[in-house]
């Protein structure tokens, strides 16, 4: 046979090459200049508040206006790490006190990790009458006690030797059993949407914002607009 065709016939042979690329992968965080407070779990908080045994439970109206708006003060994170913020207003009772405070002790880490409380506990009484009850004799007596939340306020807060992928599936489980719409959030996601907030508002190119045609009557607005649109234009309802 030509050697030729005994070439020909002669399966053709590959040369594999494995390239490995150098990995740079990023430091852990150092966690040196935190520390960890002598209890780490959220305490525990009363379903009445305490009051002298000479003063009668007071009463109190719905007063709306708590749960209106957006929140001024109680805004941002102290510890600069994560916590739950309330995306609407509502209202808190002593069970999602607790379910807040159980979930967090048995999940979190108290070696390394801590939380905080935001807010208040339940403070603001509500009345209810009993079923079946004939209207008149004055207000109800005092069922339970709540404790009113705005948009944008900080309800829970955590901290300590740990990531945000960490503490964020159980944050935000317990964000979604709240009664308003609440997040799970870390520092960098706050500034994050602070900046992207202040960068729509100063991009906007349609001069007819809600808070322009508001204050400009246009189309006569001013005949069902109620008194929450005037001071908030539209927002936090």
């Amino acid at each position: 046979m030509n050697i030729q065709k005994l070439l020909s016939l002669q399966r053709p042979t590959f040369c594999i090459v494995q390239i490995c690329g150098i990995k740079n992968f990023k430091p852990p965080e150092n966690f040196d200049h935190i520390e960890i407070p002598e209890r780490p779990r959220l305490r525990y908080v009363d379903k009445v508040p305490t009051l002298p045994a000479t003063v009668k439970p007071p009463k109190m109206q719905k007063r709306l206006r708590y749960m209106r708006g957006y929140e001024d003060i109680h805004n941002t994170l102290q510890l600069k790490q994560f916590g739950i913020i309330a995306e609407g207003g509502g209202r808190l009772k002593f069970g999602h006190f607790e379910v807040i405070r159980m979930t967090i002790g048995r999940k979190m880490d108290n070696t390394r990790m801590f939380a905080l409380w935001r807010i208040d506990p339940p403070w603001q009484p509500v009345t209810k009458r009993g079923q079946g009850m004939r209207l008149g004799g004055g207000k109800g007596p005092i069922d339970h006690y709540v404790t009113p939340i705005k948009a944008g306020r900080v309800i829970v807060e955590m901290g300590g030797k740990c990531t945000f992928e960490e503490v964020e599936p159980f944050l935000s489980d317990i964000a979604m059993k709240m009664p308003f719409k609440a997040k799970a959030v870390s520092q960098e996601m706050l500034e994050e949407m602070e900046a992207n907030e202040k960068w729509i508002e100063e991009n906007n190119q349609n001069p007819y914002t809600m808070k322009y045609i508001i204050q400009n009557n246009i189309g006569g607005c001013h005949k069902w607009l109620s008194p929450v649109d005037f001071k908030y234009f539209g927002k936090h309802r």
